[in-house]
């Protein structure tokens, strides 16, 4: 069963383990100098500060600005951190990152929730959940939005909202600036007609404030995914799904599409996982 660590549990019992922790440490020389064996690298947990400071300050964040917020059970959220694994384990990938973002497209949950880890080897621990609308069948051009793991990468750019009114008045990407997550071109069944399935363009990006976003919490899009302007800007300026991004950025290459005043936190991930929780789980293959 996939373990979770839910937002409070990180305190409990905080000061025992301290104490345990100090003894430890003091007495792992001494053992080590009486059996002749050397110290253990404390490498590991240099690597892993970084990414457990990188947890608290986005959850932070979360918390104060994201809204509106989902509010969600142990329980759930516990079964969300399985799905969340057998899709990844389905889609073959070992190694996904320390950040992630899971999309529920069930007509009863249209939810998006935010999964982070501290190691690649460690539990995922739930940052925050909100409302999305993903698409919605029944008109011309509408699509399921497919199930999966996409993969968010250089090969489809990301770009940003100019926050211009389409033919029926609509900012369709939100406000100028917010930023646009590009997936590429994938298979999705058609939503009209006699069904099968055709390419869409799978995308995930904020929505009209004024007319579409107080519908979050509904199948309402074309086959995209609307998320809140809140939570496009929080997965924007810490860069959670940047990993090629930031890779790039490295190499020193230059890309307009990030923001110079950018936060960026130290291990990005790089996938959004689409479930369905109306449909049965899949079978464990442990």
């Amino acid at each position: 069963m996939s373990h979770v660590i839910l937002p409070g549990q990180r305190g409990a019992g905080k000061t025992c383990r301290r104490i345990g922790l100090a003894l430890i440490a003091a007495a792992i020389p001494l053992l080590a100098n009486a059996a002749n064996l050397p110290l253990p690298d404390s490498g590991a947990a240099t690597v892993a500060a970084p990414a457990t400071a990188d947890l608290a300050r986005v959850q932070q964040a979360f918390s104060a600005q994201v809204r509106p917020q989902r509010k969600l059970s142990a329980n759930t959220i516990q079964s969300y951190a399985g799905r969340l694994d057998q899709a990844l384990a389905d889609a073959g990938i070992a190694d996904p990152g320390q950040w992630i973002v899971l999309v529920d497209r069930s007509p009863h949950a249209q939810t998006a929730l935010l999964f982070a880890r501290a190691s690649n080897d460690a539990p995922w621990q739930w940052i925050g959940a909100a409302p999305v609308s993903t698409g919605k069948p029944g008109q011309f051009d509408h699509f399921v939005t497919p199930l999966g793991v996409f993969d968010h990468n250089l090969d489809n750019m990301d770009f940003r909202a100019e926050g211009t009114l389409n033919e029926n008045g609509i900012r369709g990407y939100g406000v100028r600036g917010m930023r646009v997550y590009d997936f590429g071109w994938v298979e999705a069944q058609r939503g009209w007609g006699k069904g099968g399935e055709s390419e869409m363009r799978l995308q995930m990006h904020a929505t009209d404030p004024d007319r579409l976003e107080q519908r979050l919490g509904q199948s309402a899009s074309k086959g995209c995914i609307r998320i809140p302007a809140a939570l496009n800007r929080l997965i924007d300026h810490f860069g959670l799904l940047d990993a090629d991004y930031l890779a790039a950025v490295e190499r020193g290459e230059s890309l307009w599409v990030l923001k110079a005043d950018r936060s960026p936190v130290a291990n990005p991930g790089r996938y959004v996982v689409v479930i369905d929780s109306s449909q049965p789980a899949p079978v464990r293959t442990e």
